[in-house]
């Protein structure tokens, strides 16, 4: 029998307690509105699942959120400093979250005043306003090849020590696959990577690139280009190069394909998506209002398969955004 706080009656809810997740929540909390994070995994979950190591982008002033200084030595924070700095962000502000709750469906709602019903693994809640900031970071990009499913493949990584004296592959060209290569050939990993493209991804960090393609060049770290995996077996690869299969040595893969926002999630709730590749949901730009009156997108989950567009930096002011329109928008009656 699942424990029920019904009816719990927001003015909003929101789903996913990221760094944009948290911004909104106090938005709303300094706007006098009544609101709850729901938040499926702990605190900043995404941002606890990156790698240990991890280096942000972005200077810690453009990863900040209410008003908190974020104050870093270096000049530019990694993962356990944003884990920190989030923590204390929502002490400060505390802010109403509920962790290790999944936010199931959202639904039109009977409740006179409140237009959704909110159903999640532990609760029923009311609310006027659901704001959707889920991220992408919980569902990988699968390349459907055989093997896939061996326990050796992994669509996440770590940290490097696990992988030390070993043969690894790592699939992709972007930071997380470069990351991945260079600190587990650090550890004395023999890394092979195979990329599609014809060279390491535009978008690797600057300080990063020419480290990765200089150990390719010395052949420290294998590299196939133009090429894909074709199979995976125990103790084997097939990598489809341009000259043909290519079959290499392997105790561990690392595919590092990338993430998508959880799409049949947002279908469920009544958002509409793009009908082409990008399958980005619908919303207005100057409210982020979605199809759907009262329900709104804020963070990475607003560009679809595009998610290098959105980041912490760039749609922080999502919240502030959110919170004016359903301020200024004419109350439920």
């Amino acid at each position: 029998m699942r424990e029920l706080y019904y009816m719990n009656k927001y003015d909003v809810l929101i789903v996913g307690g990221g760094p944009i997740g948290l911004a909104c929540g106090i938005a709303a909390k300094n706007a006098g509105l009544s609101y709850v994070i729901i938040e499926k995994g702990c605190l900043v979950n995404s941002l606890y699942n990156y790698p240990l190591f991890m280096t942000f982008f972005s200077t810690s002033e453009r990863l900040e959120i209410g008003g908190a200084p974020f104050m870093c030595m270096a000049a530019k924070p990694g993962r356990q400093e944003a884990i920190e700095y989030y923590r204390r962000v929502t002490q400060m502000h505390t802010l109403d979250i509920h962790l290790f709750e999944q936010v199931e469906n959202v639904q039109s709602s009977t409740v006179p005043g409140y237009r959704y019903s909110v159903t999640t693994s532990k609760a029923e809640y009311a609310a006027k306003n659901v704001i959707v900031a889920t991220g992408f970071y919980d569902i990988p990009i699968y390349m459907n090849v055989p093997g896939e499913d061996l326990p050796k493949v992994n669509h996440y990584y770590k940290e490097p020590h696990y992988y030390a004296f070993r043969k690894v592959v790592v699939i992709g060209a972007n930071n997380s696959a470069v990351d991945a290569a260079l600190e587990t050939w650090r550890k004395g990993a023999d890394v092979t990577m195979i990329i599609r493209q014809e060279g390491i991804g535009e978008r690797v960090k600057y300080w990063v690139k020419p480290d990765i393609e200089n150990r390719i060049q010395e052949g420290s770290i294998k590299a196939y280009f133009q090429s894909s995996v074709a199979a995976i077996r125990e103790n084997e690869v097939d990598i489809q190069t341009p000259d043909g299969i290519v079959t290499i040595e392997n105790d561990h893969v690392l595919a590092m394909t990338g993430y998508r926002p959880n799409f049949d999630m947002l279908e469920r709730f009544g958002v509409a998506l793009s009908d082409d590749w990008k399958k980005c949901p619908v919303y207005n730009a100057d409210t982020q209002e979605t199809n759907l009156p009262g329900i709104y997108l804020a963070g990475v989950v607003c560009g679809g398969m595009e998610t290098h567009k959105w980041f912490i930096e760039n749609s922080r002011d999502h919240a502030d955004k959110i919170i004016q329109h359903i301020l200024t928008s004419s109350p439920l009656q």
